[in-house]
């Protein structure tokens, strides 16, 4: 099975088990405490547990706050409006504005269930306040519990895996562009092309998988992966323009040579925990030897050298995307992954 394929399905599957059983426990806690409409309390359970460990927790304070913001428009509007359906539109209607302006939408959905079981009992006593009240909390804290439980030691594996394969894939594309520089013709120009897009989809994908294992851990220092694949789908970018430029090049000149080196030799220092910062110093050393070459002869070798130079500006912004990266790295991180 495709590996993308099997994590997919491991999630599902965790995300199955978690909504069932946090559901059904909290319907279970909720008959066992003798509350009406207790079925809610395995609704707010599922529709809590779709987000990620912090957002669960977020979200579940949130939803405290715009209960009671619900509880207390039930109390101005239903007494006071004789249409049921009336009702529910101007409580529907200031309700979605105020959560969107305060930014707690992702309660709205609970606060509907509220809503319908204040406009259908037309209750406002202590004991029917405490019993809505309840289904929310009761579902809110099986969900946080429940959340506390993810796959993050695999996960982490995973990404691992990522970073290892975006690596290898990084060198193979600039050991690409390099024979190409030496005018050693791929087997089809539309091979790197299709190596280089399918690595920024990849990243996109491993974006998303370490904003979610971030948000499934309380510690920050785990930005880190997520920061380094956005750094790695800078390069690959760069590495885009790096091709569209050499493909102007008509005739390759002898400095190429060169600069094919030097890409060889920065293949093989595409690593995590490499910092480029030997390899920028002979870059800038083969700058400076460029300069001191001989005028070009003809337009076309002066186009093709020009076209170099910006090939060398690409591989230089390569080189300062890891380094910038390395920058902005905390004490926190530095300890976690560099030490």
């Amino acid at each position: 099975m495709d590996m993308d394929k099997k994590r997919k399905l491991e999630k599902i599957l965790l995300l199955a088990v978690k909504i069932a059983v946090g559901s059904a426990a909290a319907v279970y806690v909720a008959e066992a405490l003798h509350l009406e409409n207790a079925v809610s309390a395995g609704t707010v359970t599922l529709l809590s547990l779709l987000g990620t460990k912090r957002e669960t927790v977020r979200v579940s304070i949130a939803r405290i706050g715009a209960f009671l913001f619900t509880v207390l428009l039930a109390y101005l509007a239903i007494p006071n409006i004789e249409s049921d359906w009336i009702t529910y539109c101007v409580i529907l209607f200031i309700l979605v504005f105020v959560l969107a302006v305060v930014g707690w939408m992702p309660t709205l959905s609970v606060n509907f269930v509220i809503i319908a079981h204040y406009v259908t009992k037309k209750e406002f006593s202590r004991e029917f306040f405490f019993n809505e009240f309840l289904l929310v909390l009761i579902g809110a804290v099986i969900a946080c519990i429940l959340n506390l439980f993810h796959l993050n030691r695999k996960r982490k594996v995973d990404i691992m895996a990522d970073m290892r394969y975006t690596e290898e894939k990084l060198q193979y594309i600039l050991r690409e562009l390099a024979g190409y520089l030496r005018d050693e013709r791929m087997s089809s120009e539309i091979s790197v092309w299709d190596d280089i897009c399918m690595l920024e989809k990849k990243l996109k994908v491993f974006m998303e998988e370490a904003r979610e294992f971030q948000n499934n851990n309380f510690a920050d220092h785990h930005s880190y992966y997520l920061d380094y694949f956005e750094m790695r789908l800078e390069q690959c970018r760069v590495l885009d323009n790096l091709h569209y430029e050499m493909k102007k090049i008509r005739t390759v000149p002898k400095e190429a040579e060169v600069i094919a080196d030097y890409m060889y030799h920065l293949a093989d220092h595409v690593t995590e925990k490499n910092i480029p910062k030997a390899q920028n110093d002979r870059l800038q050393e083969i700058f400076a030897e460029m300069k001191e070459e001989n005028l070009p002869k003809d337009r076309e070798e002066f186009e093709n050298q020009a076209m170099l130079y910006h090939i060398m500006m690409d591989i230089e912004e390569f080189l300062k995307y890891k380094l910038e990266f390395i920058e902005n790295l905390d004490e926190r991180q530095r300890k976690a992954y560099w030490d």
